[in-house]
């Protein structure tokens, strides 16, 4: 039985890819700060769900990630659901503060970590879910679109160095990086001012599952969004600046 865990897997995106890998016959690590949320989906499915609560912005997360590897004895496949980002008016530090401590600090060490692992381990999959807000500057909130930038570029990074690993007979050593970037998903996250092209969560998830079973290095979701993030990439900043 293969196994993955959701980092972020109490509600939205991260709890319905729990479910979607529990149909497929996965052991599923499953980790949040809302313990009942994680208890209830575990009495789901008591023999298929592992949990461990915890924060990912506390600094004992890596230990908490490891211990629940532990738990499940291995690990296949890690997925970076956990985020967080809200509209900052008036560039309000907590809200700055949060945003960096759960998408950056907590992102790299858990991610720096199951590299490392699954180098030592010979293979793995790593998927962490940055966003569409990654590709330019957001003025509503300038630390969300950092953030993800930051992890869409870390991503690319690890890529890069999984591509280059290679077996003592030369082989290449089968590990595996994909960076999803939704663009709006039916979920509390959904904040900014105008929304469009809205996907229903259980349509993204599916989605999300498709791309990493193809081991994509990006993958859009919805799918559409692929033509957003391209005209996004070319558009001239004075246009960006009027239409943003």
């Amino acid at each position: 039985m293969k196994k993955v865990i959701v980092i972020g897997a109490t509600s939205g995106i991260g709890r319905k890819l729990a479910t979607i890998y529990l149909e497929n016959n996965y052991l599923v690590g499953a980790t949040g700060r809302r313990l009942e949320l994680l208890q209830s989906l575990q009495k789901e499915y008591p023999e298929k769900v592992i949990i461990e609560s915890f924060d990912v912005r506390a600094d004992n997360a890596v230990e908490n990630f490891e211990r629940l590897i532990k738990k499940m004895d291995g690990l296949d496949l890690l997925i970076y659901n956990s985020g967080y980002g809200d509209v900052s008016e008036k560039l309000d530090w907590e809200i700055d503060k949060r945003t960096y401590e759960t998408n950056v600090k907590g992102f790299i060490a858990i991610v720096n970590r199951a590299f490392n692992y699954f180098v030592e381990q010979g293979h793995g999959q790593i998927a962490a879910i940055s966003s569409i807000a990654s590709i330019r500057g957001a003025g509503q909130a300038p630390a969300y679109g950092a953030s993800k930038a930051f992890m869409s570029t870390y991503m690319e990074g690890l890529y890069l160095k999984a591509s280059k690993l290679r077996t003592e007979d030369g082989r290449k050593v089968p590990i595996f990086i994909t960076d999803i970037q939704p663009g709006f998903v039916a979920t509390k996250q959904a904040k900014a001012d105008k929304l469009f092209w809205v996907a229903p969560v259980e349509k993204a998830a599916r989605q999300i599952y498709q791309a990493i079973e193809r081991k994509k290095r990006i993958a859009y979701i919805t799918r559409r969004w692929a033509l957003v993030a391209w005209v996004l990439r070319w558009m001239p900043f004075w246009i960006y600046k009027r239409i943003i």
